[in-house]
C-alpha cells in the first residue's frame, strides 16, 4: 500500500511477484461471492446457519478479505518496520496454501460436508495463516524499528491463526466431540475473533497510517492508538470470557460498548487528520475509503440491537443475516474498493516503471485505472448493497434477486479495472 511521490516507499520493498497474485485472487473471490449470493438468494430468508450462507460467508471473509490483506501486507510491513520481508518463499507458500484451501473448504461448507473436503480446506488454510505468522514475526524481530501500527498488524495476525485454528477444530467437533457444545454454538465466538482481532484491528492499525498519509497530513497522535489498540483487545477478551463462561448476555454491552468506544476514537483521529490535510481535493477512493470509516459503526448499532432482544428473550434471524451482510459486503467491502486503486496501481506503477525514474517522464499511477468505471462501479455496489438489505428486512426475493445482480456487476466492474492494472504496459512521454 503506496503513495506516488513518497520516495519512502521504494524502500525495502517486497517484490510485485508475491503481492499481485494476491490481490487478483481476491478480485475473483469477490465475484464468485456475488454470483453465490445471486444465485442463493433464497438461502438468506431461510435459518442463517443455511450451507450456501457459510459458504459466501467463508468467501468473502477468506478469499475477498484476509486474502487482499495477506498480499497487501507483505508489501506493506517492510515499509513499517523499516526492514525485510524475511522470507519470499513463505509469502509465496502462504499464498498456494491458501488458494487451494480456500475452494475446499468453501465447497465443504456448501454440501456441508465436514468430512474430507472441510478437514482438508482447513489443514491447508491453517498451514497457510501459520506461515504468514511465522513470516511476520521474524521480520519483526529482525527489523531496526517496530511501531504502533507494526504491533496492530501483528496482533491481528495473531488473533487470525486463533480464529483459523478455532475453527478447525469446529470442523472437527462436528463427527469427534472435541468441544463441550455443537459446533453452531461456538459461531458467534469464532466469528467476532476474526471479525473483532483480524479485521478491525488490522483495518485500524493500517488505515491510521495510511489514511494520513493519503490526505497529506501531518497529524499523528501515537497515545490515541495504543488506547484504540488496549480497548479492541481488552474487549475482545472480556468477549470470549464472558462466552466461554456463559456469562449472562446482559454484561455483553460492556465489551461492545468499549468497541463502539474505540471506533468513536478512531473516527475522531481520521477526523483530525482530514482537517489538517495538505490535500484539499479528494479523489473517489479516498471518499470510498473515508465511507468506510463511517461503516463500521452499522455492525455495533446492530448488534446492539442483537443483544438487546435476546435480554428480551426474542431473536431476529434476519437482523442477524443483515449483521454480518453489512460486515462483509458493507464496512470491509468498502475499505478495500477505496485502498485497491490507492494502492495497486502504485504496486504495478514501480513494477513497469521503476528503472526509468530519473531517465523519462512515466505517467501518473492514477491512470493506470479507469475512473469513469471506478465511479460507475461505486454506483452499482452502493445500489446493491441498499436493495440487498431491504430485500434481508423483507423477506422479499424481489428485493435480493435485483440487489446481488448489482453486486454482481460492481464485482464485474472492479475485476475489469483489477486486470486493467495488472496488464498496463510501459507508456512513455
Amino acid at each position: 500500500m503506496l503513495i506516488e511521490g513518497n520516495t519512502n516507499f521504494l524502500v525495502k520493498k517486497t517484490t510485485y511477484k508475491v503481492v499481485l497474485p494476491f490481490y487478483m485472487y481476491a478480485a475473483l473471490s469477490f465475484l464468485t461471492a456475488t454470483i453465490f449470493l445471486f444465485f442463493f438468494s433464497s438461502s438468506f430468508v431461510q435459518h442463517y446457519f443455511h450451507p450456501h450462507i457459510l459458504a459466501i460467508t467463508h468467501i468473502m471473509a477468506l478469499g475477498w478479505g484476509t486474502m487482499i490483506i495477506l498480499g497487501a501486507s507483505h508489501q506493506l510491513v517492510p515499509v513499517f518496520i523499516e526492514g525485510k520481508l524475511y522470507s519470499i518463499k513463505l509469502a509465496y507458500f502462504s499464498f498456494v496454501l491458501a488458494a487451494v484451501g480456500i475452494p475446499l473448504l468453501v465447497y465443504g461448507f456448501y454440501s456441508y460436508n465436514m468430512g474430507w473436503p472441510a478437514k482438508w480446506g482447513g489443514r491447508i488454510i491453517f498451514l497457510a495463516i501459520f506461515s504468514y505468522l511465522v513470516n511476520l514475526s521474524v521480520s519483526f524481530i529482525k527489523s531496526r524499528k517496530v511501531n504502533v501500527h507494526a504491533c496492530f498488524i501483528l496482533t491481528a495476525a495473531c488473533w487470525l491463526f486463533i480464529t483459523i485454528t478455532f475453527g478447525l477444530v469446529l470442523v472437527y467437533n462436528h463427527s469427534i466431540s472435541i468441544l463441550s457444545l455443537k459446533s453452531l454454538e461456538y459461531i458467534p465466538l469464532h466469528a467476532h475473533t476474526g471479525i473483532i482481532g483480524w479485521f478491525l484491528l488490522l483495518i485500524i492499525g493500517v488505515g491510521s497510517r495510511l489514511i494520513p498519509m493519503f490526505l497529506i497530513s501531518k497529524y499523528t497522535n501515537t497515545t490515541l492508538l495504543w488506547i484504540i489498540y488496549a480497548m479492541i483487545n481488552g474487549s475482545l477478551l472480556t468477549f470470549i470470557i464472558f462466552f466461554w463462561y456463559s456469562i449472562e448476555i446482559v454484561f455483553y454491552i460492556i465489551p461492545v460498548l468499549s468497541i463502539l468506544s474505540s471506533l468513536i476514537l478512531f473516527a475522531y483521529y481520521c477526523y483530525c487528520s482530514f482537517k489538517q490535510r495538505v490535500r484539499k481535493q479528494l479523489d473517489e477512493q479516498m471518499k470510498v475509503s473515508l465511507l468506510s470509516v463511517i461503516m463500521m459503526l452499522l455492525p455495533l448499532i446492530l448488534l446492539l440491537a442483537l443483544i438487546w432482544m435476546m435480554i428480551l428473550d426474542t431473536f431476529d434471524s434476519q437482523l442477524f443475516l443483515a449483521y454480518g451482510f453489512i460486515i462483509f459486503f458493507g464496512w470491509i467491502t468498502a475499505i478495500i474498493f477505496g485502498m485497491t486503486f490507492k494502492t495497486l496501481p502504485f504496486i504495478v506503477w514501480l513494477k513497469v516503471y521503476h528503472m526509468l525514474v530519473g531517465r523519462v517522464r512515466p505517467p501518473s499511477p492514477r491512470v493506470l485505472f479507469n475512473g469513469n468505471v471506478y465511479n460507475v462501479m461505486g454506483i452499482f455496489y452502493l445500489t446493491g448493497f441498499a436493495l440487498f438489505i431491504i430485500g434481508l428486512f423483507m423477506k422479499s426475493i424481489y428485493f435480493l434477486k435485483p440487489g446481488s445482480l448489482f453486486l454482481i456487476v460492481a464485482a464485474l466492474l472492479y475485476n475489469w479495472n483489477v486486470i486493467k492494472v495488472l496488464l498496463h504496459k510501459p507508456v512513455l512521454s
